[in-house]
């Protein structure tokens, strides 16, 4: 997913958009982690950047999605980009301390 949302709209308040965008990406991750794993996955990960437009996105990590969503309602951003790229994760053992 990569898309830019609008926080501004002729008839429906802010509060709802946010709370309309958190379900969509909610909605999204929840329906990629459904497919099927190829051999040798253990789960589906994914890379994520924020940022008021494509060029000036950084990496975030995927818990901090809703954080940033409600960072840019308070700052009454008109607009912010979202990417979520779903890749492969492997499992690594904890070293022994």
């Amino acid at each position: 997913m990569k898309k830019t949302f609008k926080l501004t709209h002729p008839k429906i308040e802010v509060p709802r958009l946010v709370e309309a965008i958190k379900h969509e990406v909610k909605k999204y991750i929840k329906r990629e982690r459904r497919k099927p794993l190829p051999e040798n996955v253990d789960f589906w990960d994914f890379d994520c950047r924020y940022g008021t437009d494509e060029a000036t996105a950084k990496v975030i990590h995927i818990s901090e999605i809703n954080k940033y969503i409600s960072q840019a309602e308070s700052e009454n951003l008109e607009s912010f980009y979202l990417e979520i790229l779903v890749k492969p994760g492997h499992r690594t053992k904890k070293p022994i301390a």
